[in-house]
């Protein structure tokens, strides 16, 4: 897919800053950070503006060499984060070759590092614009320190910056716009695409199937549980249809979140959800559904948002005639509370029935937008009722005068009824069931809600 605006990369060793200027550039708290280098893992990325000029701004991890890693001489990374030096620093090199303009950040505290060479080195071997950011500079009057920086032997302006305050973080923006291409933004740059989040429980094959999905190796995968971080966005066409396809963190049991940085990746996960048309819960094969899948998938219920569960790893399962009939039976007595939601079997390792996947999402995002017509709505409802009578309490018997579907994205429907005291749960779901025996709004939850008529207001 064309993109609407260039695009802009945050480089540099750990630690020296990158995801706190990510977030002061783009105004908000979406990139995970902490006070331990290696935090940042894959790529991060989100629009941001400078002077009325849009542009997607992408954070990535501190690029450290292999060697200096090994040998102990690198800065200590944080908690299990150096066994993918080698893949942070391969995201990171991504996003230099997609990068319009590099903004790479250096620590003025400390000065010129052998770790900066190193990135320096790798930048002087693109033809990418470069601007220099001296970060923690919290005193700008810090006379010639950040000077030094030029003796990197970048073809790059230094500009002293702090991001944790704001301080100078406009001059190196004005640069960054003066140095982006000019380009033709879209006549529509509002994002209508189609948003896919997937999510589940730590190591179940989210970012394996993320990069099954996309086509290219995007995001890191591992076989650690816990290596995905941040909720990370890749948009793509399929069949001329715009569709961003978010991976995210997996989601523990609340009582096992470590805090500090695993805690602000579940959160980055839920918001994920939130901001999602279609969710794809991602289950392990090889464990079953456990109770946090369930717990989960209540996440999502209580986001209204469509889903569909994918039992991930099926190549490892010994399988016979009726084993997956009875995953199926297992998965549907966990998630009970969602009858309507579709079940593929797959394996983002083999690339088993991934590609039902992403015509299936479409049709559950349908699902969502579908509106039924109030003439349809209310025969629905009078067979409904003449099949099986509405409920009696005090002998006074629910009254259903008018139904109508009031809303898409999800689909609302509004009963006018005589009293709202006779209306039952267990009637509600009845005509859920008979709405979706007709229409049935697969992958997708039905809001039921229920008004006193006005031809019933104000009697007893």
């Amino acid at each position: 897919m064309a993109r609407a605006y260039p695009l802009v990369a945050l480089v540099g060793r750990p630690n020296v800053g990158k995801s706190t200027l990510f977030n002061r550039i783009v105004g908000e708290r979406i990139a995970v950070v902490y006070d331990r280098p290696g935090t940042t893992r894959d790529r991060q990325q989100a629009d941001a503006e400078w002077t009325g000029v849009g542009f997607i701004l992408i954070d990535t991890g501190g690029i450290e060499a292999l060697d200096r890693v090994r040998v102990g001489e690198a800065e200590p990374l944080a908690e299990d984060s150096e066994q993918f030096v080698e893949e942070i620093r391969a995201q990171a090199e991504l996003a230099i070759q997609d990068a319009d303009v590099i903004i790479f950040v250096v620590d003025v505290t400390t000065g010129i590092t052998a770790a900066d060479e190193h990135v320096a080195d790798i930048l002087r071997r693109t033809n990418r614009p470069v601007v220099l950011a001296a970060n923690k500079g919290d005193n700008l009057k810090m006379g010639e320190d950040y000077v030094d920086f030029y003796n990197l032997g970048l073809d790059a302006e230094v500009f002293p910056v702090s991001a944790m305050h704001g301080l100078g973080v406009g001059d190196l923006l004005d640069a960054v716009v003066d140095a982006l291409p000019t380009r033709k933004p879209e006549e529509d740059d509002d994002d209508d695409s189609l948003k896919i989040a997937i999510v589940g429980r730590p190591n179940a094959g989210k970012s394996s199937l993320f990069n099954k999905l996309i086509g290219q190796e995007r995001v890191i995968v591992s076989p650690v549980a816990g290596t995905t971080r941040d909720a990370i966005d890749t948009q793509l066409t399929y069949y001329g249809e715009p569709i961003t396809i978010i991976d995210t963190a997996g989601i523990r049991r609340r009582g096992r979140i470590e805090p500090g940085v695993e805690k602000y990746s579940v959160l980055r996960a839920l918001k994920a959800i939130k901001r999602a048309d279609v969710t794809l819960l991602v289950l392990d094969a090889t464990q079953g559904i456990t109770a946090q899948d369930a717990h989960i998938a209540g996440f999502i219920l209580d986001e209204q948002r469509s889903v569909i569960v994918l039992v991930n790893k099926w190549d490892a399962i010994e399988k016979d005639t009726y084993t997956m009939d009875l995953f199926m039976d297992q998965i549907r007595e966990g998630l009970k509370f969602m009858p309507y939601v579709p079940i593929e079997f797959i394996s983002a390792l083999t690339g088993q029935r991934v590609n039902r996947i992403l015509p299936l999402a479409q049709e559950v995002y349908e699902a969502r937008f579908m509106r039924i017509p109030t003439s349809d709505v209310n025969r629905i409802v009078e067979e409904a009722t003449a099949r099986q009578a509405p409920p009696i309490k005090s002998g006074k018997r629910l009254k259903i005068r008018y139904a109508s579907q009031v809303a898409v994205d999800p689909p609302k429907f509004l009963f006018h009824v005589n009293d709202l005291r006779l209306v039952h749960f267990s009637y509600e779901r009845f005509l859920e069931n008979n709405i979706r025996a007709r229409y049935p709004f697969v992958g997708t939850p039905i809001v039921m809600r229920f008004k006193r008529s006005s031809e019933d207001r104000g009697k007893r």
